[in-house]
């Protein structure tokens, strides 16, 4: 392997640090050009996985969220208003629930097949 391709993973790591905001002096000497690929293409999946959780995050709750409450609802009372069409995207959106709404999906429905 040339050394313009090797990918030492420490070098990497340290690139996608800053890439995150981290200090600039942290950066090793010498970077190579598939190292900084390497770090710019872990940085980009990450973001876009990120971005995806988000966007199921925002999704969970949409769902959850139906209607308005005069006092702050417990997750057994969110679930009794939910509109039994929901229960199947719920499902599909396991993952992206927040803890609370995860128990009460397993305690009604059992944990979906897929998790």
């Amino acid at each position: 392997m040339s050394e313009d391709t090797q990918v030492r993973p420490d070098v990497v790591e340290a690139i996608v640090g800053v890439l995150r905001g981290g200090d600039a002096a942290a950066l090793p000497e010498g970077a190579t050009a598939a190292e900084k690929a390497a770090a710019k293409d872990s940085y980009l999946s990450e973001f876009v996985a990120e971005r995806s959780k988000r966007d199921r995050q925002s999704r969970a709750w949409e769902l959850l969220l139906t209607r308005s409450y005069d006092e702050p609802p417990t997750w057994g009372r969110i679930f009794d208003d939910l509109d039994p069409a929901v229960h199947t995207e719920l499902g599909e959106l396991f993952d992206a629930l927040p803890a609370g709404a995860r128990e009460e999906y397993v305690r009604r429905y059992g944990e979906p097949s897929d998790v």
